[in-house]
């Protein structure tokens, strides 16, 4: 493993410096060409569709307060609304009839991936006894993802370090895309509109009795009917119905997260809101992460979440 000037410890069981001392895309570095020919070789009908959830649903902003639908809107052309503007309102002998549009939207609102600029930790990358904030493979908060503040403890100080995600951005997904072989685990299938917390023994018992394996490289889909549900509601969401009828999986499941680690998987992609359940269960330590699922995947292991797919 190369030296790392920005920490010199790192999380146990994390992949931080595996692929390179600067790496951001984490475990997209196993999305390799042979992955994608494996992932090419399911394909058996030819049939295409859509992972993605229309841009205006769930509907409203009941799922979560700070974010609200999309708003589409026309640009303005010299004061006109430059919607289905003729041209000949600037030139009597133009022709065209034409339009241009903007959105306004919320990244997290509607189907979504989470970057491993999402969830960072605290945790000492220094070896000195100080826990700093941190994202995946030690990049800081503050400077390499950065807000409009600075955080020193509890105390805020104005950040002079423009706001955004400087590194492990989206855009990083996109250098190859992210093509490869896709692994779909049918929770509702087996749990029905349970609402069951899937631990380790549960998803096993599923990978088990519908003879799913997933290898390392892969793409694991995890379909629990969140996302139907939301389309049945036609954008008026009941929301303690939604979270009491379907699946999530365990975050305080030591051996779920194991299991991660150990599979391999590049992305855990799921139909419902945020893969792992909320609130999580009760921890017993000191200090815990409140979401532990993306803690482990996306601040130690690289590993993408996909949400409401």
């Amino acid at each position: 493993m190369d030296i790392n000037l920005r920490w010199t410890r790192r999380p146990e069981g994390s992949t931080w410096g595996d692929w390179g001392p600067d790496d951001q895309l984490g475990r997209l570095n196993l999305l390799t060409p042979q992955k994608v020919l494996q992932g090419i070789a399911e394909v058996k009908t030819g049939r295409n569709f859509c992972l993605s959830l229309p841009l205006d649903y769930p509907g409203g902003a009941v799922l979560n307060p700070r974010r609200h639908p999309p708003e589409l809107m026309p640009t303005q052309r010299d004061g006109r609304a430059n919607m289905a503007v003729p041209l000949r309102c600037y030139d009597p002998t133009a022709l065209d009839v034409v339009c241009d549009d903007r959105v306004l939207m919320t990244l997290q609102y509607s189907t979504q991936w989470d970057t491993l600029a999402h969830v960072g930790q605290m945790f000492d990358v220094d070896g000195d006894g100080k826990a700093e904030d941190v994202f995946y493979n030690g990049y800081r908060a503050g400077t390499d993802i950065a807000g409009p503040v600075v955080y020193n403890g509890l105390t805020e100080t104005k950040n002079t370090v423009a706001t955004g995600a400087h590194k492990l951005g989206v855009e990083n997904m996109a250098v190859t895309c992210v093509q490869g072989r896709g692994v779909m685990i049918d929770l509702e299938a087996h749990f029905g509109r349970s609402g069951k917390v899937v631990g380790y023994e549960e998803l096993m018992m599923v990978l088990d009795k519908d003879k799913v394996a997933v290898e390392q490289g892969d793409l694991v889909c995890l379909r629990t009917g969140f996302a139907q549900m939301l389309l049945d509601m036609k954008k008026q969401p009941d929301v303690p119905k939604l979270f009491a009828s379907t699946c999530a999986l365990d975050g305080r499941d030591q051996r779920l997260l194991n299991w991660i680690t150990e599979s391999g998987a590049v992305a855990l992609l799921a139909d419902n809101y945020g893969v792992e359940s909320t609130p999580a269960k009760p921890c017993m330590d000191d200090f815990c992460a409140q979401l532990p699922l993306h803690a482990h995947c996306l601040f130690k292991l690289g590993c993408y979440l996909g949400e409401m797919w």
